[in-house]
C-alpha cells in the first residue's frame, strides 16, 4: 500500500526546479544523474523531484 503524500512531498518537474535554481532543466537532470539531487521516476520515465528536498538544497545554497 503506497504511503499517502503530504504537502511537503509535492513533486516538481525539472523545469520547476531549474527555475528555482536559475539553471537550465538539463542541468537539473545532470545533477540527478550524478546523485547531487534525489529524483523519482514516473511510470512514463519522467523525473520528478520532492519539493521538500529541493527547498532544503535551495536554503543550503542561499546560506553559503
Amino acid at each position: 500500500m503506497p504511503t499517502p503524500r503530504t504537502d511537503a512531498d509535492n513533486l516538481l518537474t525539472p523545469s520547476e526546479v531549474a527555475a528555482l535554481f536559475r539553471v537550465d532543466p538539463k542541468t537539473v537532470t545532470r545533477w540527478a544523474k550524478a546523485g547531487k539531487i534525489g529524483s523519482i521516476r514516473t511510470l512514463g520515465g519522467h523525473r520528478r523531484f520532492r519539493e521538500s528536498e529541493v527547498m532544503e538544497l535551495l536554503g543550503a545554497e542561499v546560506s553559503e
